[in-house]
């Protein structure tokens, strides 16, 4: 449930700050007032679309903060998306700047607009003034259907199965348009993966046989430099290194005792002593290890020749033989499955069965909604004095595709004893307008959503009509939170709450628009106004309170 909203410097709003109850409310004013300002502005703190010509003029942003009680759905939400409040409930504010940029914050987090309106959607349903309007569209003549029914799951499960099957049955009939091709293209593969399967080059082969061709190439001057570093650290004739340092340390030794000063440099010469010994050990391993091997150099060679080789045929580096041999096998194996017409067939034709058992699924619970909607509409019908009338779901065979193998329709009949036909060529705009309402009514009870708003969604009608859809919304308020913005008397007369909307001249002498909440005397004036016009008489304010009474 909405239980406060804050408007500041939006469109032609000042400062607003409203509290909501439970029940029934509703919106009242002159035309041009702003009656709707404040569905835009709660529409936007949901989500909603915006830009900078809804900051009012002269201001530098545009804030809207909405404070909602919240359902176990919306709280499960808040939890999983890491939005969750000590206190809990749920605080979406919206905030843009005079050049476009645009905030949005849940419980003071930082959110994105589209995370807005998946809260949104579990917190508020909003019937617009132009709902009729997009009744006449078959596409939102489905959506409605499906979502009265409960059906999104199966309408995705439709959706992905479709996809499938097509995706299968466009490969299958591009096969078989281009089989020489095809052919032509195996063969190709055929030829390229076997010469990479003879080659059978090796993940980081050519790093390892690059390196050891480089030792074997130069394994004679590898030999002759280790051994000659050898001779002259510790086996020359002459006096090696590694004996000189020893018997220098020995005569340094002796002076230490002389000058203890010394003893630094003592350590420093034992340090390269043992340094130059541990080379010694390293040379003798590596000249144990490193030979002269013809035999090998030719096979490395050989093998670096062929690596080299086949890179040029291919295009590519040495070092990418192994991928190109891998990207190679996997398209082979690709269009070898394709290349199998039969199995190909095979696989269209469970797909196929796959998808159209999902669609079948889907028509059945379209055709129970459709059956209960329609009894629910034509009840509903009845009572907004269209006595008589009938109202249908048509599911239509049609072609298949992501949506179902039907297409939906709402049919009417406008009086009895006519057929049903389509709703957008027998339709007025007023008899419109109330098979919106009733629709509206009767699909807004089968959601869990706490807050229905309804913009001036009785419009077209007047008269007792209003009057029932009046009772209609106040009999919707018992369930939930409704808010309606209205012109009608006989549906004002009938809310919970009534808040007046009006246009006021600011100090700067500036427009804006204000709301007020109306005691009861304030409401027999109002109420009075969209009775009788301008001129208020005692006849109208008499009328007007038989109405609030009623």
């Amino acid at each position: 449930m909405l239980r406060t909203l804050s408007i500041r410097d939006f469109v032609i709003v000042d400062t607003i700050e409203l509290e909501f109850s439970a029940g029934f409310a509703v919106f009242t004013g002159e035309t041009g007032a702003g009656k709707s300002i404040l569905i835009d502005a709660l529409t936007l703190a949901l989500g909603g679309r915006g830009d900078a010509s809804i900051v009012r003029e002269g201001a530098a942003k545009a804030d809207i903060t909405a404070d909602f009680t919240v359902t176990p759905q919306a709280a499960e939400w808040l939890a999983a998306n890491e939005f969750a409040a000590d206190e809990g409930g749920a605080l979406l504010r919206r905030v843009i700047d005079n050049a476009g940029r645009s905030k949005a914050f849940i419980n003071g987090v930082a959110a994105t607009a589209a995370q807005l309106r998946e809260l949104g959607d579990l917190l508020v349903d909003i019937h617009g003034q132009h709902a009729h309007q997009s009744l006449l569209k078959t596409e939102a003549q489905r959506e409605l259907l499906d979502n009265q029914s409960g059906a999104a799951p199966n309408v995705r499960e439709v959706g992905v199965a479709y996809k499938a099957w097509r995706a299968l049955a466009r490969q299958l009939e591009e096969f078989e348009t281009n089989a020489a091709n095809v052919l032509y293209e195996r063969e190709r593969l055929e030829w390229q993966v076997g010469e990479l399967d003879k080659l059978a080059a090796k993940p980081g082969e050519w790093a390892d046989i690059s390196h050891e061709h480089s030792r074997l190439s130069h394994a004679a001057s590898l030999l002759e430099g280790a051994q000659e570093a050898l001779a002259v650290i510790s086996e020359s004739d002459e006096q090696p290194i590694v004996s000189q340092l020893s018997a220098l340390n020995q005569k340094l030794g002796k002076l230490v005792a002389v000058d203890g000063e010394l003893q630094p440099v003592v350590d420093l010469i034992e340090s390269a002593r043992i340094q130059l010994q541990e080379s010694v050990y390293a040379l003798n391993t590596y000249l144990d290890r490193v030979e002269l091997d013809p035999d090998r150099l030719r096979q490395v060679d050989a093998r670096m020749e062929a690596l080299h080789s086949t890179a040029r045929k291919f295009r590519v580096d040495p070092e990418e033989l192994p991928e190109e041999h891998a990207k190679l096998t996997a398209k082979l194996g690709q269009l070898a499955d394709a290349s199998d017409i039969d199995g190909l067939r095979q696989q269209e034709e469970k797909l196929k069965a796959v998808y159209l058992d999902a669609a079948a699924q889907l028509t059945q619970t379209r055709t129970v909604a459709a059956r209960q909607l329609g009894e629910a509409v034509t009840k509903a019908m009845q009572e907004l004095n269209m006595t008589g009338g009938r109202f249908e779901i048509a599911l239509h065979p049609g072609e298949p595709s992501a949506k179902g193998v039907e297409q939906v329709e709402f049919m009417v009949a406008g009086h009895a004893g006519v057929a049903a036909r389509p709703l957008a060529k027998v339709a007025s705009g007023g008899e419109l307008a109330r098979i919106s309402l009733a629709i509206s009514v009767i699909t807004s009870k089968a959601t869990t959503t706490p807050t229905l708003i309804f913009d001036e969604v009785d419009s077209g009608i007047g008269g007792g009509v209003a009057e029932v859809v009046g009772r209609l919304l106040k009999k919707l308020g018992q369930e939930r939170q409704v808010l309606c913005v209205t012109h009608l008397p006989q549906v004002a007369s009938q809310a919970n709450q009534h808040f007046q909307v009006a246009k006021s001249t600011l100090d700067n002498g500036k427009t804006a628009s204000r709301i007020d909440v109306l005691d009861a005397t304030a409401r027999v004036e109002e109420v009075a106004r969209m009775l009788g016009g301008l001129e208020i008489t005692a006849t109208t304010r008499q009328h007007a309170r038989e109405l609030l009474a009623s």
